[in-house]
């Protein structure tokens, strides 16, 4: 099990590698975190909802994804409460005090899917949570020791040495482990070292001396290494401001809402030669933006006021008169129509919020939630694979076009169809998450877009964005195999 010192110290990447490094070594093996909190997740084959650190652990130890690796995931819809997500389906919407009430038929839950796991496959890879010893929390945690202890695991720690504090950070939470955890304790991971290693044997010595556990490796500080990222602190990182890091690029902008849910949707174009993408908020504006993205959001009504509130909506709106492109994404293409009404009272109270009134399409909230795989298509395009995360119905009412036509979900055929275009074909928006991932849509949309605002010119040729993918957790597992103990590491676990 791969416990943290602290949030986005490395679990999931540290976790990920070992699954890409037991799988290249023939062993069965399989992620699994029992709770997750996120608002990047991810629909199974099987119509399940599931966190996409899981995800990404699941194609590092080449499975297809399921909800038994993440049985339980809290997305986060307001500052005191979170919709909970258990087997893949909504259970509820929670305050904390609330949701440890549940905690006995959630605990049982969690154990259904670690047994179903344990008989699939040889080895599981457990992740913990946030920090391991949160003492305020222990008492209802199922997540991090309670959840080592019940499989019996043995805990590798992980502590970010870049942020500072490593010694307080590891020997810290070494004497805040009861005798039963600090049993469990196997070693520490030290993460993000920068400079020569050899500089940091001294600061080994110190800890396993004052510990009596070894430091299993020390993993050196790699930006140039792309792994999806689900943590809110990561996100913070991609925000940015100043100048567009390419001359000549395509300029996009992604919108940084407060409640914003799969921003994973974007790493493709991240990553794509030519582009260059930026997240931007109230402060940075829109000048030099060549394609505006509005993303989904957990909270669509809490967003579109709190556009309004900081005068970005109207930047958003003076954009669009002035030609710019845009493209909403769920939540964010509810936002670009002309009113989203909440007779039910889905996220607050009861009313009908004006939107921006770039699409002509009126949005109607509802309680059940959408949850599909689909096969789908652009109206004369190659079929695409993506996903719906929604609550809710858009309904046009007014001129363009539909943007997409699913024809399966969840295997199923259908004919659905999805989105808006606006006449003008400027502005248009869809509930499908993943679509940037389908490399030959994404190379249409940015040749279309390169064309009409660089008079004719043509996006570079793009990447394999999956290929890219198993290349980055390939070079993950070979930084491991360079700079971690496996010997050790195997005998721990008996392998």
């Amino acid at each position: 099990m791969v416990l943290g010192s602290g949030s986005d110290v490395g679990k999931s990447i540290i976790a990920a590698g070992l699954c890409r490094i037991f799988r290249q070594e023939g062993i069965r093996v399989a992620p699994f975190k029992a709770q997750n909190m996120a608002l990047n997740s991810f629909i199974t084959p099987e119509g399940g909802e599931m966190g996409r650190a899981q995800v990404v652990q699941a194609q590092a130890a080449g499975l297809k994804p399921h909800v038994d690796m993440n049985p339980i995931l809290l997305k986060p819809s307001s500052e005191v409460g979170s919709q909970v997500i258990v087997h893949g389906q909504v259970y509820g919407n929670f305050s904390a005090q609330e949701y440890y009430r549940h905690k006995p038929r959630l605990v049982k839950k969690v154990m259904e899917s670690y047994r179903r796991l344990g008989q699939a496959y040889e080895l599981i890879v457990l992740e913990g949570a946030g920090s391991a010893v949160e003492l305020n929390l222990k008492k209802n945690d199922l997540v991090n020791f309670s959840m080592a202890r019940k499989a019996g695991a043995a805990v590798l720690l992980v502590a970010d040495i870049d942020r500072g504090g490593v010694f307080a950070a590891t020997i810290g939470t070494y004497h805040l482990l009861t005798r039963g955890e600090r049993r469990l304790l196997a070693g520490f991971i030290i993460n993000k070292f920068r400079g020569d290693p050899e500089l940091f044997k001294e600061g080994e010595r110190i800890i396993e001396q004052r510990t009596g556990r070894p430091v299993l490796g020390v993993m050196p500080f790699a930006p140039d290494l792309v792994i999806p990222e689900e943590d809110s602190v990561a996100l913070g990182r991609k925000t940015c401001a100043g100048a567009w890091s390419e001359p000549g690029c395509l300029c996009v902008g992604v919108v940084r809402l407060p409640h914003i849910s799969n921003y994973t949707d974007f790493d493709p174009l991240e990553h794509e030669p030519g582009v260059s993408l930026r997240y931007l908020d109230h402060r940075q504006g829109l000048d030099g933006v060549d394609l505006l993205i509005l993303p989904g959001t957990k909270n669509t009504i809490s967003d579109l006021l709190h556009l309004k509130d900081t005068g970005l909506f109207q930047q958003i709106q003076d954009y669009a008169r002035d030609g710019g492109h845009l493209v909403g994404i769920c939540g964010g293409y509810q936002i670009l129509g002309l009113a989203i009404q909440d007779p039910l009272g889905v996220e607050g109270p009861p009313r009908t919020e004006p939107g921006l009134g770039l699409l002509p399409v009126v949005t109607i909230m509802a309680g059940a939630k959408t949850t599909t795989q689909v096969q789908a298509r652009r109206p004369g395009g190659a079929v695409i694979e993506a996903y719906e995360i929604h609550m809710g119905e858009t309904r046009p009412q007014g001129g363009g076009q539909a943007a997409m036509e699913i024809i399966s979900r969840n295997g199923a055929p259908v004919q659905v169809a999805d989105g808006w275009v606006s006449p003008d074909r400027r502005v248009w928006g869809t509930y499908l998450h993943g679509l940037f991932d389908n490399d030959a849509l994404r190379r249409e949309f940015l040749s279309e877009i390169t064309r009409t605002r660089r008079q004719g010119g043509e996006a570079q040729a793009g990447l394999s964005f999956r290929d890219f993918q198993e290349a980055q957790l390939d070079r993950l597992a070979e930084l491991m195999r360079r700079h971690l103990d496996l010997a050790r590491i195997r005998e721990m676990i008996q392998l």
